[in-house]
């Protein structure tokens, strides 16, 4: 079979932020640089990250630091964040801003003209750089005309199905297929960056787009890499509950951020009874004069309705529980009682619109129906802090397909200033393996024409499974038993079931040509939902402790020794969405002492 050959120096695959960052940066050191992404340019789920850019710019409290930065995401990661990480992403995160700034990105503002910030969920001072609700969209829009300008191949619509190495384990290149045609396509690279996002459709209640079935996670696995914290995923804790039609579809956290408050069925502000002892109102005559209370002693200067996301989607989860949750399944968030309507329009217009055409419901005039779903994860391809390296030669990863940033729980915003810290030290460290490699490895055709065989197997079967009844079958799976509360009978249910899926799923059928054949691009898609599903659920069954995003039921506590390890996952027998895949703790790395010092200063 023919197959279309195209040769760069650098290809990143995927186009969201921590792509076409990574992208501009390997073209601005001259390299022939591609950008492969599997929908169109502009369209990447970075679009939907709506509240802000973490970055500490002191441009509302001058008290901020990136030590403080530092902290609060070290605390919000509950300690298991690869150290080096969060200190880069504290340090740079603000000249990352102003870059943006300076590319075109048009912030909101200060009275003074300077960039404003709003408070966010774990973060001690309001330090989200931010436009209105829409702050991805900005991202994207400036970050693509900055890739457009600098002359870098865009390919659209482009699936990869599979990472390609050469005889001495280098990245080679990649293989894959154009969705309008089905026809396939060979990418020849000496270096590549994977920035495809999250896995969030193997969930039944998500806020992630199509596009983000974890192809990143899993090709990096199957070519050699390892991947590190995957039982943490991070469930938002506000997601639309109703109407169905727009079930899961996210409501920033910047309405909590701007006023908004949480309510029971009783119409009462249930977050202080989720608060730590230390911290709760014990009397408060106003809700005004609790929320004094809660900043005055907890330092956090916001109230509980903005503890970290782990903590707010589990008092959710118990408020729905025992029975005073909203009519549909959630709670409500109120900011109508709050705000004045002028306010809310101006500065949450996206949520104003969206409840108004989506839900039919006035966030002006009445509340929301919310309830976690299924957002981010954690954990992801095992990197090198500074380059951003994997542990494949010549593969690199940033963005949310890379763990150890996080922790066990990722704090609004810090998506975001993740995506430009770590796309651009990815681009950097792509161009400089990619500039000292005299000719690219050789690509075996042998291997290419299996890959392809493989994805075109779907048609050559006259009888089958029904990739969309797999796809239902395994959502379910997931959402019910490796959701927000787990435990580990039911960890291993899922495993079993999920060796049930992988079975049906090498029988999978479809019908019809191959030119925008949606059936054959989900069939596509489930080896790697299926492979990145039984990572979460396996290390989740080991980490029998209860710790950020991970709660365990049958261990509700945090263990001090495994609060010392990551667990790490490979495989060591063998490639592929059918090989075995081992899992194993690694001590985190040791701090050094004046970074360890900041941990523990009280506030």
């Amino acid at each position: 079979m023919e197959i279309e050959t195209q040769r760069y120096d650098v290809v990143v695959i995927g186009a969201g932020g921590a792509g076409l960052r990574a992208a501009i940066e390997a073209r601005s050191r001259g390299l022939k640089t591609a950008l492969v992404c599997k929908s169109l340019l502009g369209k990447a789920h970075t679009v939907m990250a709506e509240g802000g850019i973490a970055a500490a710019m002191r441009h509302v409290y001058e008290e901020d630091s990136w030590q403080v930065h530092f902290r609060d995401t070290m605390r919000g990661g509950k300690m298991l964040n690869n150290w080096r990480m969060a200190q880069l992403h504290a340090q740079e995160a603000p000249d990352r801003v102003y870059e943006l700034e300076a590319w075109g990105a048009l912030f909101d503002r200060t009275a003074d003209g300077r960039i404003l910030q709003r408070d966010f969920g774990g973060h001690r001072y309001a330090r989200l750089a931010h436009v209105g609700d829409r702050t991805g969209l900005e991202m994207i829009r400036t970050l693509q005309q900055k890739a457009v300008a600098s002359d870098i191949d865009v390919f659209m619509e482009c699936k990869i199905l599979r990472l390609l190495t050469d005889g001495d384990g280098q990245i080679a290149g990649a293989v894959g297929y154009w969705r309008p045609t089905g026809e396939p396509v060979l990418f020849v690279a000496k270096a590549i960056v994977l920035a495809t996002g999250g896995a969030g459709k193997s969930w039944k209640y998500t806020s992630n787009s199509w596009e983000c079935t974890g192809d990143g996670h899993a090709m990096a696995l199957w070519a050699g890499a390892n991947l590190i914290d995957m039982e943490f995923v991070q469930f938002h804790p506000t997601g639309m509950v109703w109407p169905l039609s727009v079930r899961g579809l996210l409501v920033t956290e910047g309405v909590r951020g701007d006023g908004g408050v949480l309510r029971n069925a009783e119409g009462k502000r249930f977050m202080f009874d989720y608060v730590a002892e230390m911290f709760r109102a014990e009397t408060a005559d106003s809700e005004e004069e609790a929320d004094r209370w809660y900043t005055d002693h907890a330092g956090a200067r916001r109230p509980p309705d903005l503890l970290p996301r782990d903590e707010v989607a589990r008092a959710i989860n118990a408020e729905v529980k025992a029975g005073r949750g909203s009519p549909h399944g959630g709670v409500f968030l109120d900011i109508a009682s709050r705000r004045s309507p002028e306010y809310i329009r101006r500065r949450l217009p996206s949520m104003y619109h969206q409840f108004m055409e989506l839900a039919g419901v006035d966030i002006t005039k009445e509340p929301m129906e919310v309830g976690p779903t299924c957002h981010y994860f954690m954990g992801g391809v095992r990197v090198d802090p500074d380059t951003a390296a994997t542990a494949v030669p010549g593969l690199f990863a940033a963005g949310e397909v890379a763990g150890g940033m996080h922790g066990s729980n990722r704090l609004g915003g810090n998506s975001l200033s993740d995506l430009l810290v770590f796309g651009r030290r990815a681009g950097a460290g792509a161009s400089d393996y990619a500039e000292g490699r005299s000719q690219v490895g050789t690509v075996d055709r042998a291997e290419v024409d299996a890959i392809v065989e493989e994805a075109m197997a779907p048609f050559a079967r006259s009888s089958g499974e029904n990739p969309y009844a797999l796809h239902s079958d395994l959502q379910e799976t997931m959402q019910s038993l490796v959701g927000i509360i787990r435990t580990g009978s039911e960890l291993d249910t899922a495993i079993e079931q999920l060796d049930v899926l992988r079975d049906r799923a090498s029988r999978v059928a479809v019908d019809g040509p191959r030119r925008y054949n949606p059936a054959w691009n989900l069939a596509t898609d489930l080896p790697a939902m299926l492979t990145v599903s039984r990572c979460v659920a396996l290390a989740a069954r080991e980490r029998k402790e209860s710790r950020g995003g991970h709660t365990r039921d049958d261990y509700p506590t945090a263990d001090p020794q495994l609060g010392k390890v990551n667990f790490v996952l490979s495989q060591p027998g063998g490639d592929g969405w059918s090989a075995e895949i081992k899992v194993a703790p690694e001590p985190i790395p040791e701090m050094p002492a004046d970074l360890r010092a900041l941990l523990e200063e009280s506030h």
